[in-house]
């Protein structure tokens, strides 16, 4: 076989259709509505308790709402071309396994590799996000956390150990940290109890996600239906704001352009769904529940997003709502101080489910990827007693921690997005191709208008892709530089279709 050749071997539909009959890795338990909420559980969370009330406050206005259509729109491209490969190809590993299907070995190690880091740091992200919020409550409640344990260092602050460790280098001594901060506990913590519960079954952690998801609708559900009630239309007018641009940094806000940067930031508020495909082999009915629950997460979410967008700039001017705490601070100013309260328990509460969504999806693709032989088999081996990858995701819980507890979060949320956008290229694309190369193979699920609905999603993307700041280049082609030597030193030579002469 030719080196060009071992790159783009894979494995056929039906051979992927053949082993999900055949391999008995997982047990599968869930069923459609615990596989929705997984879906819903990975796309609500800041986006509707943040970033609604954030950009209407610097972007978009009242016409935030549109913000989410647009970002919805664009999402629901990828999500539409999700679920006809999930249909067809039900196995656990999600972009990972249909890149493999269709694109070939070495597309699926990158897609899967830039996969497992994404997931990751979105669980670090959001994990100290969610320390945030408890500490006000515990705040609120007359409990302070000791300083060193309440924030992770500042950027400063790790600049500075790390010049005392390795020495100046002809650089500019740093000066001390003027603050106590050093390491988050709250988020560390979190981080390693998610990865606990999902190394028991499955099932148990699906219910406890399920009750979670629900309490996160029912404070969504609260807000719009005792916010409807205090909205006066005055605050809508003019729906789009007319077009500002200050003078002193020349960054525009509002009008129309306002509306389309604000649909490019929520946009990351408006993905999650991949993940319940991460757990296909979970699924007790895979090829009929997972598109069901891919589609039904995000419509949900979307209609619950708008009606808060709306609630929310209908209550109170929108150029208040620039806060953290958007919708809590909103309630407040109304002079509702118990729904202040409530929503936030209810964000403290709902925001664990991201975190158990994006886990067990990093989990099942490291999995995924060592029981291809991508990486060591060791990793592969699912845990006797409870039935679930207890090895890579209490390694990820571990790497999770850390990084929630050590780093500020500026810097872990510039690498969360790229990935992702990656990832919804690659679908879109594949989705493509495999109706070129396989139109007879029976589908259960269609994206309709494939033709133009897969360009859109490909081109949402790769103009989101285009604004991130370079940083987030220079670290992704350094971690795309470790893949690619992982895989050329081991994955290559010990991937189960080399050791079966795969095509």
């Amino acid at each position: 076989m030719s080196f060009f050749s071992k790159l783009v071997r894979h494995k056929t539909v039906e051979q992927l259709q053949a082993e999900v009959g055949s391999r008995g890795d997982f047990r599968r338990v869930l069923g459609l509505w615990q596989l929705t909420a997984i879906g819903i559980g990975g796309i609500i969370g800041v986006g509707i308790f943040v970033l609604a009330g954030q950009q209407a406050a610097t972007n978009a206005g009242p016409a935030v709402a549109l913000s989410f259509i647009i970002a919805g729109l664009g999402s629901a491209c990828a999500a539409l071309c999700y679920a006809e490969f999930a249909g067809l190809i039900p196995v656990t590993g999600s972009a990972y396994t249909y890149g493999y299907a269709v694109l070939g070995e070495l597309v699926a190690w990158i897609i899967g590799w830039d996969l497992l880091l994404e997931y990751a740091l979105v669980v670090a992200v959001v994990a100290i996000g969610w320390s945030g919020y408890v500490q006000v409550l515990l705040n609120s409640s007359g409990v302070h956390l000791p300083e060193w344990a309440q924030q992770s260092m500042s950027a400063q602050t790790m600049q500075y150990y790390l010049q005392q460790f390795f020495g100046t280098h002809g650089g500019g001594a740093i000066a001390a940290p003027s603050d106590g901060h050093r390491f988050n506990v709250i988020a560390a913590g979190v981080s390693v109890a998610v990865a606990i519960l999902l190394t028991v079954r499955t099932e148990w952690g699906a219910r406890f996600n399920t009750a979670v998801v629900a309490i996160k609708v029912i404070g969504v559900l609260l807000v719009v239906l005792v916010g409807v009630f205090y909205i006066n239309p005055a605050n809508w007018h003019p729906f789009i704001p007319a077009r500002v641009v200050d003078t002193t940094t020349g960054i525009g806000h509002f009008g129309w352009q306002g509306v389309l940067t604000g649909a490019s930031v929520v946009f990351f508020a408006v993905f999650g769904y991949d993940t319940l495909t991460t757990a296909a082999e979970e699924s007790k009915h895979p090829q009929r529940d997972l598109p069901r629950a891919v589609l039904l997460s995000l419509a949900i979410a979307m209609v619950l997003y708008i009606a808060v967008s709306l609630v929310l700039t209908g209550i109170v001017p929108y150029g208040t709502l620039g806060g953290e705490a958007s919708v809590s601070d909103a309630f407040e100013s109304i002079g509702l101080h118990w729904i202040s309260i409530i929503i936030a328990v209810a964000a403290v509460i709902g925001v664990t489910s991201v975190l158990f969504a994006f886990m067990l999806g990093a989990a099942r693709i490291w999995f995924a990827l060592a029981r291809d032989g991508l990486l060591p088999a060791w990793f592969a081996r699912v845990n006797p007693r409870f039935g679930t990858p207890a090895r890579p995701t209490m390694i990820l819980g571990l790497f999770t921690a850390l990084v929630a507890g050590l780093l500020p979060i500026g810097e872990v949320a510039e690498l969360v997005n790229i990935g992702t956008l990656s990832a919804f290229i690659i679908i879109c694309g594949s989705i493509m191709l495999l109706r070129v190369r396989r139109p007879e193979l029976q589908r259960n699920f269609r994206t309709p208008a494939v033709w133009f609905t897969a360009p859109l999603g490909i081109v949402f993307s790769a103009v989101l892709i285009y604004g991130l700041p370079w940083i987030t280049y220079e670290r992704f082609i350094l971690w795309m530089a470790i893949g690619c030597v992982i895989y050329f030193a081991y994955g290559i030579r010990h991937s189960k279709l080399a050791q079966a002469g795969g095509a």
